[in-house]
């Protein structure tokens, strides 16, 4: 369900029966000529969409604020938004704080925009994930007490962890391509991979008659079809399924 569309009584199902929570995360950058600016984050909301289909699912409204950067392009005349990750993790913290408080436990952020090295991290994901940390942080020390850890309630904290009772998967940051989709679908910037997405989950966004080989990295989109996009979208939708649906 959209957050934004939701009645009271339905969030309140969504908290008892602990729905999990979906937040899209991208930005606004130049994918070349042929194809539109949202695109990285226009793979997850799409990606969501048809997740939703599968599951009881909250899909949060998008956020497309992220650091674009200016690595590929200028953003004069070209479309890059960028928004220093400095910037980013306090609206993040005080996002999930509001999010917490509201009542969920089971908040997940996708986001496909500079993913290919997930683990070490780049400035949109570090930022969510920074601020979800410093507010769980917050809202146990608030809702728990300081000393919450040491308190000898939490003796068996270890093997809570262990069950997956662990407050600090409350909220979590994912790419939207797990590790197969990445070793087995073309993972690039605009290029066939990127435009055969869109070919796929959001046709309205790719124009191929205004394609320029002109970029190093946009020479590969005239490969892309929506044949191999719907390749790429099975791999994103059988990552959503395990973290999303699955109860192991």
């Amino acid at each position: 369900m959209r957050y934004e569309m939701m009645l009271p009584h339905q969030i309140r199902t969504a908290i008892a029966e602990n729905w999990p929570v979906a937040l899209p995360l991208g930005v606004l950058e130049y994918h070349g000529e042929h194809m539109a600016v949202g695109m990285d984050t226009l793979a997850v909301v799409k990606a969501l969409e048809l997740a939703e289909q599968e599951g009881n699912l909250v899909i949060l409204p998008a956020f497309y604020y992220g650091a674009a950067s200016y690595a590929v392009e200028p953003p004069e005349g070209n479309g890059s938004i960028q928004v220093d990750g400095d910037a980013l993790t306090p609206f993040a913290r005080q996002l999930f704080t509001s999010l917490l408080r509201v009542g969920f436990r089971n908040i997940h952020g996708f986001i496909h925009h500079q993913t290919e090295n997930f683990t070490a991290g780049m400035p949109t994901d570090l930022a969510f994930k920074s601020g979800a940390r410093q507010a769980i942080f917050a809202f146990l020390e608030k809702t728990r007490g300081e000393g919450w850890w040491g308190n000898a309630n939490m003796n068996d904290y270890y093997g809570q962890h262990a069950a997956g009772d662990n407050p600090f998967n409350w909220i979590r940051i994912h790419p939207l391509l797990g590790d197969e989709g990445l070793g087995a679908y073309p993972f690039d910037h605009a290029g066939e991979g990127e435009t055969s997405l869109m070919m796929a989950m959001c046709p309205d966004a790719v124009d191929m008659a205004c394609a320029s080989d002109k970029q190093w990295y946009t020479q590969s989109a005239r490969r892309a079809s929506a044949e191999t996009g719907l390749r790429g979208q099975a791999f994103i939708l059988a990552h959503l399924r395990r973290v999303l649906f699955s109860k192991n």
